[in-house]
C-alpha cells in the first residue's frame, strides 16, 4: 500500500517512489477512499471566518464584541481551502529542495515495569509515620553506609505493559484501545520515549531504524506525547501560546521557502492552526484555568492540540485528546490528523475512549490492550470478525471500538450462543496467547521483519530525516542538538513569554505594586525624617535592615511559583521547545524590568522619607545594593524551588536558611560578637554583604551629634546639675564616640558598633554580591538541567489501611461482585438495562409522591467583557419532567455548561433574565439543596477515600430523618453501581481521571436529589463501557421518577437513544431544537430531514446533527440558520404550549407549606462535627504539611538558641534576650506561608460543596481552624522547649513559673498566626496573591511593635494608634516584662560608659542625681576618674521607658488572644462573602 501521499507541505518534499512500500492483502488501504477522505476533509476544513481572521491579525481584541457575538463564530463566504494550501505549499517546498521527514516506528518485545509488587498496595503516609521515619532516619543513614557490603534486595516491580511487538509506517495511524488501566497511556509514553517514572522499559523501539537512545539524544522533539490534561499558562492568550511554540520550532533558512521570513512563516502556520481548529475567534482571549476566566474547556483542548501540532513532530502520540470535544469537533480533529498523516508522512498513535464509527474507520491499525497485554494488533476492518471468531457475541448495534473494548471487560463482554469462558479465550493471558497464534500476528511479524530489513539496508529515509532536521535548525545550532532554535534564541523567546505572563496577570501585578508602595510609605513614615543625631543612629541601621529584608524576603514567593510551574515546564521540554536552563535565565531577564521598577519605587519612598543621606550618589548606591541583593536572593530561592520535589520540602529547606540569613546579616549580632564556631556563616550570607554595603554607603556620608538619652550623666526631671550640651565631664554612649566629643563620624560608629569598614564598599561587598548573583544563576541552570523533578510514569493508587469496619464492608462488596460475575443470564446491551439492586431503586425515590417539573422560559445570559458585554444564551426555553432524561448538546463553546450553570443557579457574575420555575413557582431557598450538580471539574478533598467522600455527601445532604446506617448502606450500593469496589479505600488524590469522574457522579447521587439531577459532561474521560454503564444507570434513575438534565459529548447512537429529550444549542447560545428524541432517534431525525438535513441510516444521529448545524469547522446544511428554522417551527410553538400547561397544572396544586424551608439538610452542629472530622483526617494524612510545620518550629529555635546559648546577665545578653523573644514574631509569617495554600485549596472544595448547600461557610471557616489547633499547640510547645532552656530564660523574678506564662503567649501567637493566614487567604483570589500580603503584614506589624523603633522614638501619629493596635506589641510586652522583671544586670568591661567627674568629686557624687533619675549603677562609685557607668542595674529599667509594665502582662496576653478571636470572625465573614469563584 502507499504509506504516504505524494504531496507534502511546510517542510517536506515528495517522498521518492522507490521508498514507498506496497503490501497486498488485508494491510492495503483503499487509495481512492483515502483521496475521497482528503477531498471531503478539505471541503469541511474550509472556514469562512474572515472577520474574525482579520481581528486575529490586527490584534484588536477589545473590538470583538462590536462585530458580533463571538460565540456565534461569524461565518461568511470567503473560504480557506485546505487542499489549495497544502498543494501550493507542497509544490513550493518541492521546488525549494526541502527534504522530507518520514519516521516509521517499530517495537519488539516492548515491556514496561513499574515499582511495586503485583499484589502490593501502597498506603498513604500519615503524620505519625512521618515522625517515626524522622526518628529512624539516622539508623537508615548508617545502614546505607554499609549497604555496599550487604546483599542487595531488589525492589519489587510489576509489569504494566507486557511484551508487545508491532510496526507503524510513515503515513499510518494507529488507534490504541483498552479499558481504563489496561496500559494505553503507558504504551504511548513508551513509544514517545517518555520513560521517566518507570522501574524499567525493555525491548527494542526504533524510529526509521534509529534506536530510542539516539532519538532521545539528538531528535527528541520529533517524537512527542500529548497528555490528557490541558496544561497551559492561564494568563497568556491563545495566540501567544501558539506563537511561543512556533517561535521555538520555526525552521531555519534552509527549512523554509526562499524569501520567507521567520515572522511570515510563524504567522502563516499560526493562522492555519487557528482556522483549522476553529478557534480564530479566541486568538486574543486568555487560555485561562479554573481560577482565571478564559476560553471554554473544549477550546482549551483545541489549544493543546494546536500547540503540539506546532512542534511539527513526525511521530505523534495523542492520549485521549478528544476529551471535552463534541462529537463533530472530535471527528474533525481526527480527520485533520488523518490528512496531516497522509500528506506529511507522519506516524500517529491515538488513544480514544469513545470512538464513533466515523472516527474508527479513519485508522490504518488498531491495537487492543487488556491489562497490559497485546490481544490484537492489525487492520481495523478485521478486528470485529477476529473477536467474533474467538467466541464472542456479535453486537451489530454497538460501535466497533466499543465492541472491541467490551470484549476485554469482564463486566460487559458477552459470549456467543453456546460459548462460555471455559471454551473462549477471556483472560488477558488467554487473549494474548490466542492472538500470538493467529495469522494476523504472523503478518505483523513478517511486516516487522521486512521493514526492519529495509531500514537496515536502505538508509534513504533515515538520511533524508537527518538532513531535514539539520536544515530545520537555525544557523549556529549544533547538528547534535535536539533543538531547532539556538540557546540565545530560546532565552529570548522565553523572556518575551514570561514577561507577557507577568504583565497580563493584572491582579497580581497591581497587588504587588500596590502593597509594595503602601509598605514603603508606611515604613518611611514610621522612620520619618531621622535626625542626624545619636537618636537617629540605631534607627538608621534599623530602616536600612528592614528595607533590605523586605525586598529580599519578597523573593520567598519564588518557591511556590517554581513548584507550580513544573507540569507546563515538563510538557514543553518534552516537546523539545527549549533547553531547561533557558527558562531559568529567561525568568531572571523577564522579571528584571518589573521588579526593578517596583523596588525602585519602594526605595525612593523609604530612602527620602526617612531622611537617609539625600544625595544622588547615596540613593543610587543604596538602590544598587538593595536591588542586587534582591535578585541574588531571588536566585537563591529559585534554586531551592528547582531542587526540591514539592513545596513542603522546599519550605523545610528554606526555613533552615531564613533565620540564619536574618540572624547573621550583621544587624542583630555584630560579626565581632558572633559565636566563634558560627561567625563563618556571616561571610557566606549574601544579605550580610548587601546590609554592609548599604550601611557603609549611608554612614560614610554623615556625622552625628551626641545629645539626649545618649549623654551620661544628664539632667533628669527637676535636675539642672549637668550641662545641656556634651561637656568634658560627660560621655556619649554611642559607638565610636570619645570622651567629651560631641560629634561622631558615621565611619567610626559602624566600625565600633558593627565592625564595618567603608573601604569595603566597592572592593568587597559589591564584588561578592555580583559573584553570588552569578553563582545562583549557575545553580539554577544546573538544578533544572540535572535535577529535573519530572513526574511521569504510571499513576499510583494510594490506599488507607483497613479497619474492622472497612474490612467488613469490602468483603461484602467483593461477595456481591463475585455473585454478579457468576450470573449467566447476560442481557444484551440493546435490550432493557439490567436490574439494579432493590434497595437502591427504593431509596432513589420511586414515583409514589408527586414530583415537581422544572421549566425555563426566554432564558438569557449576558456577561461583561472589556469594552462591553457578551450574550452567551439567547431566549432558551425548555423543561425537565420527572422521570425523564434530557440531553443538552451543542458544539464546543455553544454554551452548554453555561446553560447548565444558569439553570442550576451556579452563576455569580453577569445578568440573567427569563423565568426559571418549579411547578410554575419561583425557586425556593432550598432549591440548591434539592438538586445535585456533578460538575465537569472533578474537585474533591484529596485526602479522603472514595467511601469517605461519598459518606460525607450522604451525611450532610440527605435528610436527618434517615439514619447514618441507612446512609452508609446507600453509599455501599453507589460504590457497587459505579464499580468502585476495588477503590473504596483509595485516596482521591491518587485516582485516575476516569475513577475521579465516577466519584464526582457518586458524590452527587448519594445526595438523593428530590427535584433535579444536573450532570456536566458525565461521560467525558470515561471509556465507552463506563459511559454506557453510567447512562444506563441514569436511565434507571429516571425510570424511578428522577428528573435528569445533563450535557453530553460524543454519545454513541445507543447512548443517544437512552435519552428522552434533547436541547440542542448552536454557537451563541441559540436554541436549534428542543423536544423528544424517539426510538431509534426517529423524531429528531425527522425534524432535521424536514428541513433538508437527512441523516444516513449508518450514521450516528448525534454526530450528524452537529454537522448539520455547522458545529466545528463544518458548513451548515441549508441556507437558513437553524435557530431561525426552530423559531418558525410547530415544535417551538408546542414547547411554549407545554410550558404553559406545566405552569398551570403546577399552580393549581396548593404549595407545600408543611415542609420546612431550609438551605441546609442538617443542623450547623452536625455540619461542624462532620467537617471537623474530615479536616482532622485530612491533616493527619498530610504528613508533609504538618511535619514541615513541626520541623520549622524545631529548627528556628535551634538556630536562635545556638546563637544565644546560655545567656548571662550583661547588657548585651539583656538585648539578646529581647532579640530572642522578638524572633517569635517570625512564627506567624512562617505559619501563614503554609496555611494560605492549604486554605485556598480547601476553599476550592468548599466552593463546589457550598453550591449544593452541603454545609455553611461559617462551618467551613471554624472547621479549618479547629483542625489546626492541636498541631499549633504541639508546635508551640516544641518551640518553647527549644528556646527557653538552651537560652536560659527564667532567671528573673518570675522564675521558671514565668516560662509557663511565656508558653501561653507562644500558643496565642500560634493561633494568631493560623487565623491571620486564614484571614489573608480568605480575602485573596489565589495563592500567588495571598503570599504578596505576607511581607507587608509581617514588616508592618514588626515595625510598630516597639523594638526596631523604640517606643520613645516612635512618631506620635503611629504611637497613639498603630502601636496600640499591633498584636506583636502585646506579645513583646507580655514576654519581655515576664523575662526581664527583677533580672539583675551586670555590665561586662566593654559595656560601661566611661566619663571623668569634675576635679575633687567622686563618681558617686557627680552622677548620683543622674542615677536616681534614670537608674543603672556605677561600678566604681568612690573613684575620682574613669567612672564606669552601667546603663541598667535591673531588667525593669530597660523595659519601663518602652511603655512596658510587668503588671499589665495578663492584660496584654488576653488582648493578644482577642486578636485571634477577631481574625476568626473576620475569616468567617470573608468566607461568607468572598469566594472568588467567578462563573
Amino acid at each position: 500500500m502507499a504509506t504516504t501521499a505524494d504531496t507534502v507541505t511546510l517542510n517536506d518534499e515528495p517522498r521518492s517512489t522507490h521508498h514507498v512500500i506496497v503490501e497486498a492483502g488485508h494491510h492495503s488501504v483503499d487509495i481512492a477512499q483515502a483521496e475521497a477522505t482528503f477531498d471531503e476533509l478539505s471541503r469541511r476544513l474550509s472556514m469562512p471566518s474572515q472577520a474574525v481572521y482579520d481581528i486575529a491579525q490586527t490584534g484588536t481584541g477589545d473590538s470583538l464584541s462590536s462585530i458580533k457575538d463571538l460565540e456565534q463564530g461569524d461565518k461568511n463566504d470567503e473560504v480557506f481551502d485546505l487542499r489549495d494550501y497544502l498543494t501550493s505549499s507542497n509544490d513550493a517546498n518541492e521546488q525549494a529542495g526541502i527534504k522530507h521527514k518520514h519516521v516509521g516506528v517499530t517495537w519488539e518485545d516492548l515491556q514496561v515495569n513499574a515499582i511495586g509488587g503485583a499484589d502490593s498496595k501502597i498506603y498513604v503516609r500519615t503524620f505519625g509515620m512521618a515522625i517515626w521515619e524522622f526518628c529512624v532516619m539516622p539508623i537508615f543513614w548508617i545502614l546505607t553506609l554499609f549497604a555496599r557490603f550487604l546483599p542487595l534486595k531488589q525492589m519489587p516491580t510489576r509489569t504494566i505493559l507486557h511484551k508487545s511487538s508491532g510496526i507503524l509506517k510513515p503515513g499510518e495511524m494507529c488507534l490504541v484501545l483498552g479499558c481504563p488501566g489496561s496500559g494505553c497511556t503507558t504504551f504511548l509514553k513508551a513509544i514517545s520515549n517518555q520513560r521517566e517514572g518507570y522501574a524499567s522499559v525493555s525491548g527494542d523501539v526504533r524510529y526509521a531504524g534509529m534506536d530510542a537512545e539516539e532519538m532521545a539524544k539528538y531528535y527528541k522533539g520529533e517524537v512527542v506525547y500529548n497528555s490528557e490534561d490541558d496544561l497551559h499558562i492561564p494568563t497568556l492568550t491563545v495566540a501567544q501560546t501558539l506563537s511561543f511554540a512556533l517561535s521555538t520550532k520555526t525552521p531555519g533558512p534552509n527549512g523554509r521557502l526562499p524569501n520567507m521570513s521567520r515572522k511570515e512563516f510563524d504567522e502563516t502556520v499560526q493562522t492555519t492552526l487557528l482556522r483549522m481548529l476553529n478557534i480564530s475567534h479566541t486568538a486574543q482571549t486568555l487560555v485561562g484555568n479554573e481560577f482565571v476566566r478564559g476560553v471554554s474547556g473544549g477550546e482549551r483542548k483545541r489549544v493543546s492540540i494546536g500547540e503540539m501540532m506546532a512542534t511539527r513532530a513526525r511521530v505523534q502520540c495523542w492520549d485521549n485528546s478528544t476529551r471535552g470535544l463534541d462529537a463533530s469537533t472530535a471527528l474533525d480533529f481526527v480527520k485533520s490528523l488523518r490528512i496531516m498523516t497522509d500528506v506529511l508522512g507522519q506516524t500517529t498513535f491515538l488513544t480514544l475512549y469513545q470512538a464513533g464509527e466515523g472516527i474508527y474507520d479513519l485508522f490504518d491499525k488498531v491495537l487492543i490492550l487488556d491489562q497490559g497485554r497485546q490481544v490484537y494488533y492489525g487492520p481495523p476492518s478485521e478486528a470485529r470478525a477476529y473477536f467474533e471468531n474467538l467466541g464472542y457475541n456479535a453486537l451489530p448495534r454497538q460501535s466497533t471500538a466499543d465492541y472491541l473494548t467490551g470484549c476485554t471487560d469482564p463486566n460487559e463482554r458477552q459470549f456467543a450462543y453456546g460459548r462460555s469462558a471455559s471454551d473462549t479465550p477471556s483472560s488477558p493471558q488467554g487473549l494474548e496467547n490466542a492472538f500470538l497464534c493467529s495469522p494476523i500476528q504472523l503478518d505483523v511479524q513478517n511486516s516487522l521483519k521486512k521493514y526492519k530489513g529495509l531500514m537496515e539496508h536502505d538508509k534513504a529515509d533515515q538520511e533524508a530525516f537527518r538532513a531535514a532536521v539539520a536544515a530545520d535548525k537555525k544557523k549556529g545550532v549544533s547538528k547534535k542538538s535536539p533543538y531547532t532554535l539556538g540557546f540565545t534564541g530560546q532565552v529570548w523567546a522565553l523572556t518575551v513569554r514570561q514577561f507577557q505572563t507577568k504583565i497580563q496577570d493584572k491582579f497580581q501585578l497591581f497587588t504587588s505594586y500596590g502593597l509594595s508602595t503602601i509598605l514603603a510609605v508606611v515604613l518611611g513614615c514610621s522612620y520619618i525624617n531621622l535626625p542626624l543625631t545619636s537618636a537617629g543612629a540605631f534607627t538608621r541601621g534599623s530602616v536600612i535592615f528592614v528595607a533590605l529584608l523586605t525586598t529580599c524576603l519578597d523573593a520567598f514567593g519564588e518557591l511556590p511559583t517554581q513548584v507550580a510551574a513544573r507540569p507546563i515546564f515538563n510538557k514543553q521540554t518534552g516537546y523539545s521547545l527549549y533547553r531547561p536552563a533557558a527558562i531559568s535565565i529567561a525568568n531572571t531577564l523577564a522579571d528584571l524590568p518589573i521588579s526593578a521598577v517596583r523596588v525602585l519605587i519602594f526605595n525612593v519612598a523609604v530612602y527620602f522619607i526617612t531622611n537617609l543621606s539625600r544625595t544622588g550618589g547615596g540613593f543610587w548606591t543604596f538602590h544598587l545594593f538593595t536591588y542586587l541583593t534582591y535578585i541574588t536572593m531571588q536566585g537563591f530561592f529559585r534554586t531551592f524551588g528547582l531542587l526540591c520535589k514539592g513545596f513542603d520540602s522546599a519550605f523545610r529547606l528554606a526555613s533552615i536558611f531564613i533565620p540564619i540569613i536574618v540572624q547573621y546579616a550583621g544587624y542583630m549580632i555584630p560579626v565581632q560578637k558572633m559565636k566563634r564556631w558560627l561567625f563563618w556563616i556571616y561571610y557566606m550570607n549574601p544579605v550580610a554583604y548587601g546590609f554592609s554595603g548599604a550601611m557603609e554607603n549611608e554612614f560614610m556620608r554623615i556625622s552625628m551629634s551626641c545629645d539626649g538619652n545618649y549623654v551620661v550623666p544628664r539632667n533628669g526631671p527637676g535636675v539642672t546639675k549637668y550641662p545641656n550640651i556634651l561637656g568634658p565631664n560627660q560621655a556619649c554612649t554611642l559607638f565610636g564616640s570619645s570622651i567629651g566629643q560631641i560629634d561622631i563620624s558615621g565611619k567610626s560608629y559602624i566600625a565600633a558598633g558593627y565592625d564595618l569598614q567603608t573601604a569595603d564598599l566597592w572592593r568587597r561587598n559589591l564584588l561578592v554580591l555580583i559573584g553570588f548573583f552569578w553563582l545562583f544563576q549557575l545553580t539554577q541552570a544546573l538544578a533544572i538541567e540535572f535535577f529535573s523533578q519530572h513526574v511521569g510514569g504510571t499513576s499510583m493508587t494510594i490506599y488507607t489501611k483497613e479497619n474492622s469496619e472497612t474490612k467488613r464492608l469490602n468483603v461484602a462488596l467483593e461477595e456481591r461482585k463475585t455473585h454478579r460475575h457468576k450470573r449467566t443470564d447476560k442481557i444484551e446491551m440493546s435490550e432493557k438495562p439490567r436490574t439494579i439492586d432493590k434497595n437502591v431503586t427504593e431509596q432513589s425515590g420511586g414515583g409514589l409522591a408527586h414530583r415537581k417539573t422544572f421549566t425555563w422560559e426566554r432564558l438569557n445570559y449576558t456577561v461583561p467583557i472589556p469594552g462591553g458585554t457578551r450574550r452567551l444564551l439567547h431566549d432558551v426555553n425548555g423543561y425537565v419532567k420527572p422521570g425523564t432524561l434530557t440531553a443538552l448538546m451543542g458544539a464546543s463553546g455553544a454554551g452548554k455548561t453555561t446553560c447548565l450553570d444558569v439553570l442550576a443557579q451556579r452563576k455569580n457574575i453577569g445578568v440573567i433574565s427569563g423565568n426559571v420555575l418549579v411547578d410554575g413557582r419561583p425557586l425556593d431557598s432550598d432549591f440548591a439543596r434539592g438538586t445535585a450538580y456533578a460538575e465537569q471539574m472533578d474537585v474533591h478533598e484529596g485526602t479522603a477515600t472514595v467511601r469517605e467522600a461519598m459518606r460525607f455527601s450522604a451525611y450532610l445532604r440527605q435528610p436527618t430523618t434517615i439514619s447514618e446506617a441507612e446512609k452508609d448502606d446507600y453509599v455501599e450500593d453507589m460504590i457497587e453501581l459505579l464499580e468502585l469496589q476495588d477503590l473504596a479505600d483509595a485516596m482521591v488524590f491518587g485516582l485516575s481521571m476516569e475513577a475521579r469522574k465516577r466519584l464526582t457522579i457518586g458524590v452527587e447521587l448519594t445526595s438523593k436529589p428530590e427535584l433535579l439531577l444536573f450532570l456536566d459532561e458525565p461521560t467525558s474521560g470515561l471509556d465507552a463501557q463506563s459511559a454506557w454503564n453510567l447512562v444506563r444507570f441514569l436511565r434507571k434513575l429516571a425510570d424511578q421518577g428522577q428528573a435528569i438534565l445533563c450535557t453530553i459529548h460524543q454519545p454513541s447512537s445507543l447512548l443517544f437513544e437512552s435519552f428522552d429529550r434533547l436541547l440542542l444549542l448552536e454557537t451563541g447560545g441559540e436554541t436549534v431544537y428542543f423536544g423528544d428524541i424517539g426510538s431509534d432517534s426517529h423524531i429528531v431525525r425527522d425534524y432535521f430531514a424536514r428541513y433538508g438535513a437527512t441523516c444516513p441510516p449508518n450514521v450516528n444521529p448525534a454526530e450528524y446533527m452537529l454537522e448539520a448545524i455547522g458545529a466545528g469547522v463544518t458548513r451548515r446544511i441549508g441556507h437558513r440558520d437553524w435557530k431561525d428554522i426552530w423559531l418558525d417551527s410547530p415544535e417551538y410553538e408546542k414547547v411554549l404550549t407545554e410550558i404553559a400547561v406545566i405552569k398551570q397544572e403546577g399552580l393549581s396544586r396548593p404549595p407545600d407549606t408543611k415542609k420546612r424551608k431550609s438551605a441546609y439538610a442538617t443542623s450547623i452542629f452536625y455540619q461542624l462535627q462532620n467537617v471537623v472530622r474530615r479536616n482532622n483526617t485530612a491533616l493527619w494524612r498530610s504528613p508533609d504539611y504538618v511535619f514541615t510545620r513541626l520541623f520549622v518550629h524545631a529548627l528556628i529555635p535551634l538556630c536562635i538558641s545556638l546563637s544565644f546559648l546560655n545567656l548571662g546577665n550583661s547588657v548585651r545578653d539583656l538585648q539578646y534576650r529581647v532579640f530572642a523573644i522578638f524572633w517569635i514574631i517570625i512564627l506567624p509569617a512562617i505559619i501563614m506561608a503554609q496555611i494560605e495554600p492549604m486554605f485556598i485549596f480547601n476553599r476550592r472544595v468548599f466552593v463546589r460543596e457550598s453550591s449544593s448547600r452541603i454545609y455553611s461557610p461559617y462551618v467551613f471557616a471554624i472547621g479549618q481552624l479547629i483542625g489546626e489547633i492541636p498541631y499549633s499547640v504541639l508546635c508551640a510547645i516544641l518551640y518553647w522547649v527549644l528556646t527557653v532552656y538552651p537560652i536560659g530564660f527564667g532567671k528573673g523574678a518570675a522564675g521558671l513559673n514565668g516560662t509557663g506564662f511565656q508558653l501561653l503567649i507562644i500558643i496565642f501567637m500560634e493561633l494568631f498566626g493560623v487565623t491571620l493566614g486564614q484571614l489573608i487567604a480568605s480575602i485573596s483570589p489565589s495563592v500567588q496573591v495571598a503570599v504578596l500580603f505576607n511581607p507587608f503584614t509581617g514588616i508592618v506589624l514588626s515595625t510598630f511593635a516597639g523594638v526596631t523603633i523604640p517606643y520613645p522614638q516612635l512618631a506620635k501619629f503611629w504611637r497613639v494608634w498603630m502601636y496600640q493596635l499591633d498584636p506583636y506589641t502585646r506579645m513583646l510586652s507580655a514576654m519581655v516584662s515576664t523575662e526581664l522583671h527583677g533580672l539583675v544586670i551586670r555590665c561586662k568591661s566593654d559595656e560601661f560608659s566611661v566619663f571623668n567627674p569634675p576635679a575633687g568629686q567622686t563618681c558617686q557624687t557627680w552622677a548620683s542625681e543622674f542615677i536616681s533619675s534614670f537608674g543603672g549603677y556605677l561600678d566604681n562609685p568612690t573613684d575620682t576618674q574613669a567612672c564606669r557607668y552601667c546603663q541598667y542595674s535591673v531588667g525593669d529599667e530597660f523595659f519601663t521607658p518602652l511603655n512596658i509594665r510587668y503588671s499589665n502582662r495578663w492584660r496584654d496576653a488576653f488582648i493578644l488572644f482577642s486578636f485571634f478571636v477577631f481574625n476568626l470572625f473576620a475569616t468567617i465573614v470573608a468566607s461568607r462573602f468572598l469566594r472568588y469563584a467567578k462563573r
